[in-house]
């Protein structure tokens, strides 16, 4: 384990190469064994069914710590949400917090990251129309696999239900996976590609976007800097506001 910790926990690039291109491959690591503080954006240019736009914005932090003998990595974040209804005006406030921990596993290969935990929802939404209602809890799993200091992928796995808040609210059960490609460009440039793919198991619906962006990582004093911009094509949807395009921006700051 303590040769896992030394070579980063999480992947640092096993061939080796430019330090600009260990950081392009490193800031899109959700599991880097750094502090991270994200600033992203999520249009929805138009939701099934009700023709209608959204955004979320959300500001995101990332921690590594140590508990019960292993190395974990905590992930927090908490939307802003600008949602259409029935009125034809839009509801705009805080939603739901999410928080998860993911407990590194040692893979035996330095430049594979595995980690499993638990995830938990806190209804924290302003108004009802911004968020579940509902407490949840369910699992996250992250894989990130940077042995190639050309291509990095991998994914995020997550599942949650509720288990209390508003009687009158629906029960909850929702499971998301997020395929993620990253391909190094040279001089810190590289193309990506992160939909997140969810589906309800209390309501079958279902939304499939596919994404191609661009994005630029900077290796400051103080921070390594990765901004970026993807468009994205839902390819397959079920149901009433699901997205059926979005744009997916922002900034990542890792210390």
């Amino acid at each position: 384990m303590k040769q896992f910790a030394a070579a980063g926990l999480l992947g640092l690039l096993a061939a080796a190469g430019p330090a600009l291109a260990q950081d392009a491959a490193q800031a899109n690591n959700p599991l880097a064994n750094t502090k991270a503080l994200n600033f992203q954006t999520l249009y929805t240019g138009e939701l099934t069914g009700v023709d209608r736009d959204a955004n979320q914005f959300t500001i995101r932090y990332a921690q590594p710590f140590s508990a019960f003998g292993g190395q974990w990595l905590m992930r927090a974040t908490l939307p802003v949400n600008t949602f259409p209804v029935a009125d034809g005006g839009n509801d705009t406030g805080l939603g739901d917090f999410n928080v998860f921990a993911a407990y590194l596993i040692d893979t035996g290969d330095p430049g594979i990251s595995f980690g499993v935990g638990p995830e938990f929802t806190l209804p924290t939404a302003s108004e009802d129309s911004l968020g579940a209602g509902k407490w949840q809890a369910g699992f996250a799993n992250v894989l990130f696999d940077a042995r190639s200091p050309k291509f990095q992928w991998g994914y995020l796995l997550t599942w949650q239900a509720s288990f209390a808040g508003e009687e009158d609210r629906p029960y909850v059960s929702v499971g998301a996976l997020q395929p993620f490609g990253f391909y190094q460009l040279g001089q810190g440039w590289y193309l990506r590609s992160t939909g997140i793919w969810s589906y309800s198991f209390t309501t079958d619906a279902y939304a499939v976007p596919i994404g191609l962006g661009v994005g630029k990582v900077i290796k400051t004093p103080r921070a390594v800097v990765n901004a970026f911009l993807e468009p994205q094509y839902s390819v397959a949807t079920r149901g009433d506001g699901q997205p059926e395009w979005n744009i997916f921006g922002g900034v990542n700051f890792q210390f």
